[in-house]
């Protein structure tokens, strides 16, 4: 487990160039409910309802959560605005922020 925010940010980035990230509410809970989310990172500063929602939402469908960043470090590592929510939609990338992330966040493991 190697703590490395930037290069956790770098592989968001990479996701998004690859096409390989879903951003924005309504996209990361359509990726959360297709089955397509490997994880998803909310952001540090995102509100308590916010939270709880993407929480039970992977909670139920088995995703990996992480909370990391604020939403505007979040958003400028994809090259938008402000994002409180991303999903990662390939298994490689996904594995590698959160492995980046270590123990920086909150992961949960739903078995």
């Amino acid at each position: 487990m190697m703590r490395d925010p930037a290069r956790a940010l770098n592989a968001l980035g990479m996701a998004a160039r690859a096409g390989k990230l879903a951003s924005g509410d309504e996209t990361v809970l359509r990726a959360i409910r297709s089955g397509k989310a490997k994880l998803v990172v909310v952001a540090a500063d995102a509100s308590d309802k916010a939270k709880k929602k993407y929480g039970d939402k992977c909670r139920a469908y088995g995703v990996k959560r992480v909370e990391a960043f604020d939403r505007r470090t979040l958003g400028a590592a994809i090259g938008k605005a402000e994002r409180v929510v991303v999903a990662v939609l390939d298994a490689g990338l996904a594995a590698l922020v959160a492995d980046r992330l270590g123990e920086l966040s909150e992961v949960e493991d739903i078995e």
